[in-house]
C-alpha cells in the first residue's frame, strides 16, 4: 500500500523548502504527516477526518492533496447534480465563461426565491470570478399538486367574454373555454412553503454543483498551466540566448567607436563634452538592466503561479511588465539577431495573454 502511495504521489510533490522533510516522511511511511506537511492550510479538516479511514484509503488522502494542491483554475466549467426528496427532485446545473467580475444569473423556482441571496453569497465564495449561469429545477415525482381551476376567476372571464361579444355581435362562443384557461390566475396550484428538510437538501446540492464545477475548472486550468508554463519557460529559453549576440553586438558597438574616434582625433573636438556624450550612448545601448528585470519577472510569474489563490489578475499585470521588458530591449538592442529573438518572445507572451483571459 505504501508503495503506491508513494508512486501517486511523487509526481506532485512540492519543489519548496518541505520537499527533504516530506521525503524522509515518505521513507519512514508516514503517510497522514506527509499530508499535513504537504497541505498544511487545510490540517483541520484533514484531521477531523477518522483515523480509521485516513489509514485505510490511499485514494482518499491522494483526493485530499489534489484537491488542495497549488494549481491555477479556469474560469470556463460546468457542473450539476440532483437531489433527491420523497416527493420531487432538485436539479442544479452551473455553467461558467471568462469574465472581468463575477455575473451571476440564477434561474429559481419561486419557491427558492426567499433564499436567492443566502444561494448568491454562497456561489460568489464558491466561484469567485466569471459569468455564471445557474439553473435550478424541479421535478414533481406526484401528483398531488395538479393545478386547480380557479372558478370565480373562470365565470369572471366568461361573463367579460360574453358581453364584448354581445356587444359586438360575434356569434361564436366556441373557443371561450381554451381562451380563458390562458388567462392570468384562472389555473392555480398550491404553494408549499420552503421547509429545513428541502433547504439543507438544497444547500448540499449546491455545494456539490460548485465542487463539480471547480473539479472542471482545476482540470482546464491544468492544461492552462501546462500551456502557459512551457511558454513562459520559452520566453526565458529565449532571452538566454540573447547573451552570444550581445558580446557579438558589443564588439561592433566598439569598432564603430574606436573608427570615429580614429576620424575625431583628427578633428579639434572638446574632450568633456566628447566624454559625456560617449557614456550617455553606451548607457543608452545597454541591455543589461533590461535582461536582470526581464528574468526577475519570469521568477515572479512563475512563484505566482503557484499561489493557491486566484491569481489571473495578478499574473496579467506581471505579463504586462514582461511584455514592457521585452519592447525595451528589442528597441536598445539595435541588433538584427537579437530582434529575431525579441520577435520570438513577443509571438510567446501574446499566445499567453490570450490563455491569461480564461485563467481564474
Amino acid at each position: 500500500m505504501f508503495n503506491l502511495f508513494q508512486k501517486k504521489i511523487n509526481k506532485f510533490l512540492p519543489t519548496n523548502a518541505r520537499q527533504l522533510k516530506i521525503n524522509n516522511l515518505l521513507k519512514e511511511k508516514k503517510w497522514l504527516s506527509v499530508v499535513l506537511n504537504y497541505a498544511k492550510p487545510i490540517h483541520q479538516s484533514i484531521t477531523q477526518i477518522p483515523i480509521t479511514i485516513k489509514k485505510k484509503s490511499v485514494n482518499l488522502l491522494l483526493l485530499i492533496i489534489l484537491s488542495h494542491r497549488q494549481m491555477i483554475k479556469s474560469m470556463t466549467g460546468f457542473g450539476k447534480t440532483t437531489c433527491e426528496l420523497p416527493e420531487k427532485k432538485i436539479h442544479i446545473e452551473i455553467k461558467s465563461l471568462n469574465s472581468k467580475q463575477l455575473d451571476l444569473n440564477l434561474r429559481l423556482p419561486t419557491i427558492y426565491r426567499e433564499k436567492e441571496l443566502e444561494m448568491r453569497n454562497r456561489l460568489s465564495a464558491g466561484l469567485q470570478r466569471g459569468k455564471v449561469d445557474i439553473s435550478i429545477t424541479i421535478e414533481s415525482l406526484t401528483a398531488d399538486r395538479v393545478p386547480q381551476i380557479n372558478e370565480q376567476v373562470f365565470e369572471h372571464y366568461y361573463k367579460q367574454l360574453s358581453q364584448l361579444s354581445d356587444k359586438l355581435q360575434i356569434s361564436s362562443h366556441s373557443d371561450y373555454i381554451r381562451t380563458i384557461l390562458t388567462l392570468p390566475e384562472t389555473l392555480k396550484v398550491e404553494q408549499a412553503e420552503l421547509d429545513a428538510e428541502e433547504w439543507k437538501t438544497l444547500q448540499d446540492g449546491l455545494a456539490e454543483a460548485i465542487a463539480s464545477i471547480n473539479q472542471y475548472r482545476r482540470q482546464e486550468g491544468a492544461a492552462l498551466y501546462d500551456d502557459i508554463t512551457a511558454r513562459i519557460h520559452q520566453i526565458d529559453t529565449l532571452s538566454q540566448e540573447v547573451v552570444p549576440f550581445e558580446k557579438q553586438r558589443i564588439e561592433r558597438i566598439k569598432s564603430r567607436i574606436k573608427e570615429n574616434l580614429d576620424e575625431w582625433n583628427e578633428k579639434n573636438i572638446d574632450e568633456n563634452r566628447f566624454e559625456q556624450e560617449l557614456i550617455y550612448y553606451l548607457e543608452k545601448l545597454d541591455i543589461t538592466e533590461e535582461k536582470v528585470r526581464l528574468k526577475n519577472h519570469i521568477d515572479y510569474f512563475n512563484e505566482t503561479i503557484a499561489e493557491d489563490e486566484p491569481v489571473g489578475k495578478k499574473l496579467a499585470f506581471i505579463i504586462q511588465e514582461i511584455g514592457r521588458e521585452i519592447n525595451t530591449l528589442g528597441s536598445k538592442a539595435n541588433d538584427a539577431d537579437i530582434q529575431r529573438l525579441v520577435i520570438r518572445m513577443k509571438d510567446e507572451l501574446e499566445k499567453i495573454k490570450e490563455q491569461m483571459l480564461n485563467i481564474l
